[in-house]
Parts: structure tokens; sequence; C-alpha cells
């Protein structure tokens, strides 16, 4: 698990203006991110509109960076559901040749207790062909799962580590407190990548780092060697992006700023919508700003 240490990025799903995966882009994405000194892919995420793709679709997306990635990073899928005898017999059915890891979100809208979360991450643990990630995400899914929680599921063999973005550091610190040798944190959040890392986590699963990897991966890899002085100026001169991309939704922001630096087109998939025209201008003058050039 050494290999997903550092920049993790998930990755948007490109669509063409007819809603259709636009195949070619995502082939760009992966050979721009491989370039940028990103440490693994995460593919199928919610940055990915998943929840808006088939299941055919899923597995084509899957397959396709799979292939176009030929193992140079360490691809992690993510699998997620809230009926959690359907998802693992999902699992059960998966190919998962290639795969580093899973990534497995809280369930959604179920709003489980914590019980109820450690009963489905166990089962979801058992069913994974390849360790566990476990994700918490309470702002799109209702429900926050606790330091005590996490730290209970750690302790799975198939269970290698967390995504955590509830956004609370007092929380993430709790975690890094108590987790055992080996068990991973990674933030979920760009904005709190920084001095959630500075505290001892492993990484990011980051949205920014689709368009701009190598300025990401610089602010990681300096925190993570302990160049806190470095580490902090790229993240006080991102923060203004980052707060941008969010403005409108996920992905509607960073498909908008992929789409100025010719890596994608802006399309996202209802009940999402394009990023507006201002929002538009304000990201284009944000990346002007830190001198980013187009590919």
């Amino acid at each position: 698990m050494h290999a997903l240490k550092g920049l993790g990025v998930a990755m948007v799903t490109p669509f063409q203006p007819d809603g259709k995966v636009d195949f070619p882009a995502l082939q760009l994405l992966v050979d721009h991110l491989h370039g940028g000194g990103v440490d693994f892919l995460v593919v199928l995420g919610t940055t990915a509109e998943t929840a808006t793709l088939s299941v055919e679709e899923r597995r084509r997306v899957l397959d396709f960076v799979l292939e176009v990635n030929a193992g140079r990073l360490p691809v992690v899928a993510g699998v997620t559901g809230n009926n959690t005898e359907a998802l693992c017999d999902e699992m059960a059915q998966w190919d998962w040749n290639g795969l580093a890891a899973c990534l497995s979100a809280t369930p959604a809208y179920n709003k489980p207790n914590q019980e109820g979360l450690i009963r489905h991450f166990e089962h979801v643990a058992e069913a994974a062909g390849a360790p566990v990630m476990l994700y918490n995400v309470p702002g799109r899914t209702g429900s926050n799962m606790s330091a005590s929680t996490t730290l209970e599921l750690s302790k799975h063999a198939n269970v290698c580590g967390i995504k955590e973005a509830s956004g609370d550091l007092v929380q993430i610190a709790e975690i890094l407190r108590g987790r055992p040798e080996g068990f991973m944190v990674w933030s979920g959040d760009d904005a709190l990548a920084m001095p959630t890392m500075a505290m001892g986590a492993d990484g990011v699963i980051s949205v920014l780092g689709n368009a701009l990897p190598k300025r990401m991966a610089d602010m990681v890899h300096q925190t993570g060697f302990g160049q806190v002085t470095e580490a902090s100026k790229t993240h006080l001169n991102l923060v203004p992006l980052v707060d941008l991309l969010f403005a409108e939704g996920n992905p509607a922001g960073i498909k908008m700023a992929m789409h100025h630096l010719g890596l994608c087109g802006p399309d996202v998939r209802l009940p999402l919508v394009a990023a507006s025209e201002g929002l538009r201008d304000r990201l284009y003058s944000a990346l002007a700003s830190l001198d980013v050039q187009t590919i």
C-alpha cells in the first residue's frame, strides 16, 4: 500500500456534448496525470459522476483507464451503494485484476447509525477482491462516520485506510492518533490537504489535481517531506481556485477549468448542469493569476 501515498486524483468522466463518454479526452487525462507527478488514480468516484453512469459505462470507463494507464500508476476504483447485500453481490462478480484498492463511501440516504456503518463495511471488506478504502463524506451522504467507528473498522484485515472528507480536523486528528500501523489516511478535501498531511496523513485524493496535477503534487510532496513553509505558500495560492471549483457543485467547476486548459469539455450529466458564464470567467481569471498555461 506504500504506492498509494501522496497525490491521488479523483478523475472526472469527460462527456461529449451529446452526453456520451468522451474516451479520447479520458485518454488525454490519463496521460496528463501521469506526466504531472500524480501517485495514483481514482476512477468512478463522486467526481466521475458515477451515479449517472450505467453499469456498462462504469465497466467500460474502468477498463479503458486500466488499458491506457498500462500499469504506470496504481488504480483505485469506486464501489459504493446503499443496499449492502446488492453491493456485495455486485462486487462478487467484479474483475479485480489491475486494481490496487477500491474506494467505498458510506451509504447515502439511509443514514445508518455507527453500528450499521460497521456492519456494512465489514460485509464490503469481505466481498472486495482488493483492499478497501473507507470514504467518509457526510456532506453528500447525510451520515458521518465517527473516529471510533473508523478505528474499529481499521482492525479488519482488508480495510487499508480512509479518505476523510468530513472537514473536521479534530476528528481526523483522533483517527491519526489512534490508527494502527499500516492504516492510511487521505484527505478528501483539497482545501484541507496540506494541514491534514501536516498532522501526519498519508496524502490527498484530489479534485483540483485533474487540472493542475503538478501544482498539487508539489504541495503534497513538499508537505510529505516536511517542507511545510514551501507547501503552505502553494496551498495559499491555490485556495481561491479550490473555492471556485465547488461554488456551483462538483464536477461542474473542475470540468470548466479543464475545458479552459484543453483537457475536456465542460459537459456534465443531469441533474448537474454546466458551470455558469460567471463562474467560467472567475475560473479563467483564477487560472490566469496562477500563470497556468493551456496544454
